[in-house]
Order: C-alpha cells, then sequence, then structure tokens
C-alpha cells in the first residue's frame, strides 16, 4: 500500500537523498500510521470491554499511544524540513532525532503504566470473557501490525531515519505483544489458567524493551555517534581520485540530521607543487562531494615532502613502528627537521578509541622507538584521537 501511494502521490519518490522526498515519505508512513492505529485503538477497546480483559484494553491503550507517537513523528518530519535561518544557520534536522526521542519515552511510559495494571490484575485476578470476534479483532491486530514494521522498516533504511526505524521496532514489539495477549486470551478459555495479569505483564515487558530500544538509537545521532564505515570510505575515494591528492586525515563529519552532513578534513599535496593549481584541485574535490554525497565539505590543504628519499624512508619506518603498538594506529603530517646537534622528526599519530593504552604511553613508545632508528632523531608526536 505503501508503494502505491508513493508512487501514486510522490514526485521522483525513488530519489530518496533529496530532503523533500524524505519528507514527503515522513509524511506519508505518519499518516498511515495514524489511521491503522486509530481503528486497531477502536476494535480493541470494544473487544476488551466486552470480554473485561485487562491485557486487550492496555493492548488498546499501547495502539491509542502509537497513534499519537505517529503525530510526534509526523510533526518531527516537517519542523526537521524548516530552512535554516539566523538562529539554526545548520538547519532543523535534528527535531527528527528529538521527535524520535519523544515517541521512546511514550513508549516507556505507557509500559510502566501497563506493568502496574497487570501486577493489580495478577494479585487480585478479575474473570474474563472470551468470545470469537475478541480472538478474530486481535489475529487482525497482528497481521495489520506486522505489516506496519515491516513496511516502516523498509522505508526507514531506504531514507535512513532513525525515527521510523524506531517505530518499526514498536510495531514489531507491538505485534508479539498481541500475540501474547491472544494466547493469554485462549488460555483462560480452554484450559481455565488465569493468565489475562501476566499476559498483560508481557505486554508491558516488550513496551519496555522497544522504548529502550528506540531511545538509545536516537540518543545516538543526537549525542554524536561515527559515520558509517561505508560513507567514510567513499569520501576517501572521492577525495583520493586527483593524482595531486596523496593522502588523507583529521576526518570528521557533522551529523545535523538526517540528509544535513558537513565534513572537514586534510588532504596532503606535495609541497613541491603549485599552489593555485592544488587550491584549484581541492575546490574541485569540494564541489564533487557535494554533489555526489549531498555533503558540504571543507578541505585544509597539507604541504608534505614526498620527493625527498631519506624523508620518505623515514617516515616508512616510522609507521612500522607505530603498527607494532597498535594497528589501528596511523601517522600524517610527516617532516624531518635537521638542526645542529639533532634532527627533529614531526608528526602526529592518530590513534582509535578502541586502542587501550593511554596516550602518554602511546607517545613514550613511539619516542623510544624514533630514537631507535638513529641516534640523532629527536621525535616531536602529537597524539589525537580518530573521529571516524
Amino acid at each position: 500500500m505503501i508503494q502505491f501511494l508513493s508512487r501514486r502521490f510522490m514526485k521522483d519518490c525513488d530519489n530518496v537523498d533529496d530532503p523533500a522526498v524524505r519528507r514527503a515519505y515522513g509524511v506519508l508512513c505518519g499518516c498511515v500510521g495514524i489511521a491503522l492505529n486509530v481503528l486497531l485503538f477502536g476494535g480493541k477497546l470494544l473487544a476488551g470491554l466486552a470480554t473485561g480483559s485487562i491485557a486487550i484494553t492496555a493492548d488498546a491503550a499501547n495502539n491509542l499511544s502509537d497513534a499519537g507517537s505517529s503525530v510526534v513523528t509526523l510533526l518531527g518530519f516537517k519542523l526537521s524540513a524548516q530552512a535554516p535561518d539566523r538562529g539554526h544557520p545548520f538547519g532543523h534536522g535534528r527535531l527528527e532525532y528529538v521527535s524520535g526521542l519523544v515517541v521512546s519515552m511514550v513508549i516507556v511510559l505507557m509500559g510502566v503504566e501497563l506493568g502496574k495494571s497487570s501486577i493489580e490484575q495478577i494479585l487480585r485476578p478479575q474473570p474474563v470473557d472470551f468470545s470469537p470476534l475478541a480472538a478474530g479483532i486481535l489475529a487482525v491486530s497482528i497481521a495489520v501490525k506486522l505489516y506496519m514494521a515491516l513496511y516502516n522498516r523498509s522505508i526507514g533504511r531506504r531514507i535512513h531515519s532513525a525515527a521510523m526505524a524506531a517505530t518499526a521496532a514498536d510495531s514489531l514489539s507491538d505485534c508479539l505483544a498481541t500475540a501474547a495477549v491472544l494466547l493469554g486470551s485462549l488460555a483462560g478459555r480452554f484450559w481455565g489458567v488465569p493468565a489475562d495479569g501476566w499476559c498483560g505483564g508481557v505486554v508491558a515487558l516488550f513496551i519496555l524493551w522497544s522504548g529502550v530500544n528506540a531511545a538509545r538509537e536516537t540518543i545516538d545521532p543526537l549525542l554524536g555517534q561515527p559515520p558509517a564505515p561505508e560513507f567514510v570510505e567513499r569520501v576517501r575515494e572521492l577525495v583520493l581520485a586527483p593524482r595531486e591528492i596523496t593522502g588523507v586525515h583529521d576526518l570528521i563529519v557533522h551529523d545535523y540530521g538526517p540528509g544535513r552532513r558537513m565534513l572537514t578534513l586534510h588532504a596532503e599535496v606535495p609541497a613541491s607543487g603549485d599552489i593555485l593549481e592544488l587550491h584549484d584541485v581541492v575546490d574541485q574535490v569540494e564541489r564533487r562531494l557535494s554533489c555526489e554525497l549531498g555533503c558540504l565539505a571543507t578541505i585544509h590543504m597539507d604541504p608534505v615532502v614526498n620527493d625527498d628519499g631519506l624523508t620518505a624512508e623515514t617516515r616508512d619506518r616510522v609507521a612500522a613502528i607505530v603498527r607494532l603498538i597498535d594497528p589501528g594506529i596511523s601517522i600524517h603530517d610527516f617532516r624531518m627537521v635537521p638542526g645542529p646537534t639533532h634532527t627533529k622528526v614531526i608528526f602526529d599519530a592518530e590513534v582509535p578509541y578502541q586502542c587501550a593504552l593511554p596516550d602518554q604511553e602511546i607517545r613514550r613508545r613511539i619516542e623510544d622507538g624514533v630514537r631507535a632508528l638513529d641516534g640523532n632523531y629527536s621525535a616531536v608526536v602529537g597524539v589525537e584521537k580518530s573521529y571516524v
């Protein structure tokens, strides 16, 4: 249905990198989610009141909260699409993450309230009537929620939306929770087991689990998570495509919301090259990054000496020493400054966060290794962390 509606009412629906298309998908999925959840709420509420089942009634309330969550997601997509202004020069894209966080908080709150009601039902059980109509409504609800989970997950992956991924996880947990309610109703009807309160507790646990996971997925980009390895590799490919650029380091990706990324990096260029020609090459790379990856790029040129045999050889030997300390450490901005008594070997070491050694220990080991290469070498090492 979503695919039919998107092709029927959206122009260029396959161009998911276009912010307008992303917004249209978010609005469409939000509207469909609101309509389906309201219908499920009405059906389950009638079934719960007819049977006196706290689990079914609680499941209906959960669907009403899902409808409210869809409204929040819809507003998030609409507000995040606002153009940058003086107070928010980087746009409002992170509002989509905020909306996803609000949805997750609502989910957790509903889980807590349902847990309280379920505990009361377990301690003071009330008789529950079973009807084929209620069972049919629950079965239809399972099918609808499974469909909602599938289309939200599919569209969420397609447009890279954390909010829709959270909605998909919520729908899947609802599907499993409703199945637990149906099994509880059947157990009470055919085996006389008072499982209504226990099934309500299972529903509450599913809702809490879904809310915590959804919160984690939206908090990470708000706090600042590293970019995907595939994106980093593509950036490196585009930057290193011109033969004039020999290396890339200090890559930092700033995420201001889906489709609103900025990046800065240092590009190594020959120190002997023509600065105007090299600057033109860097400008072309910045434009290509903008066109192909949809992100604003700022590149700093780092001149390196690559036509001196001693410098190149020493750099390779130092790089080998550094890899022995940790294979993930890399070096850049390498240069040698001869003096009357010693030669300074100056460079930066980029250390991954998973490296357990403290920075001072890394610096000490590198300095000892460089001194072992030649007693006249004095290492000046800057230790920094990798942001990708």
